[in-house]
């Protein structure tokens, strides 16, 4: 019978009932701090009638009795007078703690419970208030169990301590940084490792410990996992193209990309009529909802780091669905018939097979004056020249590429080509045209639009225009519903050209597929369901993408403590300048010993790198 001032167990814990009703209102405490709470008589286990006048007499009564150094020996004994009537016997806690410790107060009954419980010769009824006794055996194995525990808790102390003082024996203690590692790899919230070292559990502060411990090495690239991205490609492999009716073309496109580009997706021919653009066609086996499907829609796009691309798609896909990689290349081409603005005046979408060549931008700048490319080049002028009377902006800011293999970071400028401005020409010519051909066929599509910045009247020329302009732009949203497109100068438009690498292409490539075989049709309300999935993952991929690429740019720098670069001055508050670092394609705000112009030219050099939290400066030299 559980009274007014009994001594109960709440939560394995001590606790006195202060009131009773229809449910018991108990005081505990709770690290420390006195607490109450009204609960059920299932919650509570009683420990003795009392009346016990304070919690507080039995946790301070507990607290003298933990010096008792007879205790063992004690319960030894009660254990000894019970055992005589058998090892299966269920003992009452009193009957045992007055064997052992003599009569049992609402004062003592907590401590002598306490003594009882943990003392392996005696197992504890869960609920019951009781206890059975162990065997023999039983309790040595128990013991040697808990000895086990505490070698390893001296073994874990002893690594702490080694902690503390930076003196780390490795590889042995690297066992127990794998809790923050996970940490670091934003994969667990907790570390106790940390949290005994005095160090908060967050992923900065874990990949500085792991770093300065030399566990890891600035080497090691955290921010894939830390999105939730794995760095390997898809392993969901693809089939082999179907055998099915495609047009055979006799002319050879080109695949033109950077030197370093092994995914081509894209090729471009102009036949005197008509231009055409070819696009990889892997939607020919990803059916929407299938494996690879619900793969490539989680993943959203192709990541790229410089340490190796992490493909939407298999590598093994590359050879049989990538253009040029073959003799003859599978594509879903745009055949689009040009007005005379260079827009886009008509667009078919044929199922094909072609001829491809592959090309780097250099590559077709030395050959832009040849009869196979130089209408390419013009189709091109007239098309941004077309777009630009319609409101596009053409914003060019530096970019680079770099590399990290075999423990080297290396980081180069990409220098603009007009074979580049060409290629993007010829697939804002194609998303155009795919956009049109969706809208005339009624087609549910997803379309790209963005809304018109809004642009001061002095923008300043060179790089601080370039800036200037893309601070005012706005995110770009996709729909169901055309609408223009104003960074480009475009009336509708859709992005198609991707679908190896970007999710939401895949997608739209799966509609146009569907309309020319006669096959069923997402509706809107399913294609934007799947886009906004992609979109997800993809935002993920692009965030990762970027603190990747700051975070080998800060390797470089540490590997490299003599660099000098050139900056220009972007945007100014007084002697405060945000500049751009071409050479890294970096942004950061210097204060100038000078008050600067707009587009000056500065010479800077690395200041403070924090790799771990991917902070830096730069100091004008």
């Amino acid at each position: 019978m559980i009274g007014t001032h009994s001594l109960v167990l709440y939560k394995r814990e001590p606790a006195l009932v202060t009131a009773k009703d229809d449910k018991f209102t108990i005081e505990y405490r709770a690290q420390g701090k006195k607490e109450t709470q009204r609960v059920r008589e299932k919650d509570i286990i009683p420990l003795h009638p009392g009346p016990l006048e304070s919690l507080d007499k039995a946790l301070a009564f507990a607290r003298k009795f933990a010096d008792q150094r007879d205790t063992p020996a004690r319960l030894e004994e009660a254990y000894e007078l019970l055992a005589v009537d058998g090892e299966s016997l269920t003992v009452p806690l009193a009957e045992i703690a007055e064997l052992a410790f003599g009569p049992v107060s609402a004062e003592s009954a907590w401590a002598y419970y306490e003594a009882v419980r943990l003392c392996p010769l005696f197992a504890e009824i869960p609920d019951a208030g009781g206890f059975t006794l162990r065997t023999r055996d039983q309790a040595a194995r128990l013991r040697e169990k808990e000895a086990g525990k505490e070698k390893d808790e001296e073994t874990r102390r002893a690594f702490i301590g080694r902690l503390k003082a930076g003196t780390l024996d490795l590889p042995g203690d690297a066992q127990f940084m794998q809790e923050v590692e996970a940490a670091a790899l934003g994969q667990a919230a907790k570390s106790r490792v940390m949290t005994d070292a005095g160090i908060p559990v967050e992923p900065a502060k874990a990949h500085k410990l792991l770093l300065d411990t030399g566990v890891w090495t600035r080497y090691r690239n955290p921010y894939p996992a830390r999105w939730g991205l794995s760095s390997r490609s898809n392993r969901e492999s693809l089939c082999k193209p179907p055998e099915e009716e495609r047009i055979v073309l006799d002319h050879t496109a080109f695949a033109i990309d950077n030197a370093w580009s092994n995914d081509p997706d894209d090729a471009v021919f102009f036949d005197g009529e008509y231009l055409w653009v070819h696009i990889a066609d892997p939607a020919s086996v990803v059916t929407p909802d299938s494996a690879i499907d619900l793969a490539a829609r989680a993943r959203g796009s192709t990541l790229y780091l410089p340490e190796g691309a992490a493909r939407m798609l298999s590598e093994e896909s590359l050879e049989d669905y990538a253009l040029g990689l073959s003799p003859v290349s599978r594509a879903l081409s745009f055949k689009i018939t040009l007005n005379a603005q260079g827009g886009v005046e008509d667009c078919a979408t044929l199922k094909t097979l072609v001829k491809v060549q592959r090309r780097t931008y250099q590559e077709a700048d030395a050959r832009r004056d040849e009869p196979e490319f130089a209408p390419l080049f013009e189709i091109a002028r007239k098309n941004s020249r077309r777009r630009e009377l319609a409101g596009a902006l053409n914003i060019v800011l530096p970019e680079v590429h770099i590399a990290a293999r075999d423990g080297e970071v290396s980081i180069e400028r990409v220098a603009g080509t007009a074979a580049q401005d060409m290629v993007r020409e010829m697939m804002l010519l194609a998303g155009e045209g795919a956009a049109r051909f969706a809208f005339k066929n009624k087609i549910p599509f997803p379309y790209a639009s963005q809304d018109a910045p809004e642009l001061p009247t002095d923008i300043p020329d060179g790089l601080a225009g370039q800036f200037c302009m893309v601070k005012t732009m706005h995110p770009r949203s996709i729909g169901t519903i055309p609408a223009p497109h104003s960074g480009l100068g475009l009336a509708m438009y859709s992005q198609v050209t991707s679908p190896l690498r970007r999710y939401g292409d895949l997608v739209a490539h799966q509609q146009l597929r569907a309309f020319i075989d006669r096959g069923p049709l997402l509706d809107t309300a399913a294609v934007l369901e799947r886009i906004s999935q992609g979109d997800a993952a993809a935002v993920a991929a692009t965030r990762a993408e970027r603190e990747t690429n700051l975070h080998w740019t800060l390797v470089y720098l540490l590997e490299h403590p003599d660099w000098t670069g050139e900056a220009v001055v972007v945007e100014l508050r007084g002697y405060q300048a945000t500049v751009l670092i071409p050479a890294l394609a970096r942004q950061t705000t210097l204060i100038t010993s000078r008050k600067p112009n707009l587009n000056d030219t500065l010479t800077v050099k690395a200041g403070k790198i924090n790799l771990p939290e991917l902070s830096f400066t730069f100091v004008e030299v």
